[in-house]
């Protein structure tokens, strides 16, 4: 039974963490490729990441808009994959 629980836990853990990493990496390729900010996916995609980014949105500020979101939402995603692996790592331990 811990065994099934531990798995089901880090698959959770597994498929949020990658699905909050490629929201970010989304929304950076929406931006460099200058996708329309008016159209719906792009403003729910910037919607949904910006929080997602926690205080690497604003981390680095190079004066072009599109390096800006490339720093700072691509580091965001490299954080989330980072925690993806810790937890994972941690929960796989319990069983």
């Amino acid at each position: 039974m811990r065994t099934r629980v531990v798995g089901i836990a880090a698959g959770v853990v597994s498929w949020v963490g990658l699905a909050l990493a490629v929201l970010l990496v989304v929304h950076v390729v929406l931006t460099v490729g200058g996708a329309n900010p008016g159209n719906p996916i792009t403003s729910t995609v910037k919607e949904l990441a910006e929080p997602v980014a926690l205080a690497f949105k604003d981390l680095f500020s190079p004066e072009d808009a599109k390096l800006r979101v490339i720093v700072n939402f691509g580091l965001a995603a490299l954080f989330w994959l980072a925690v993806r692996a810790i937890v994972l790592k941690l929960v796989r331990r319990l069983n």
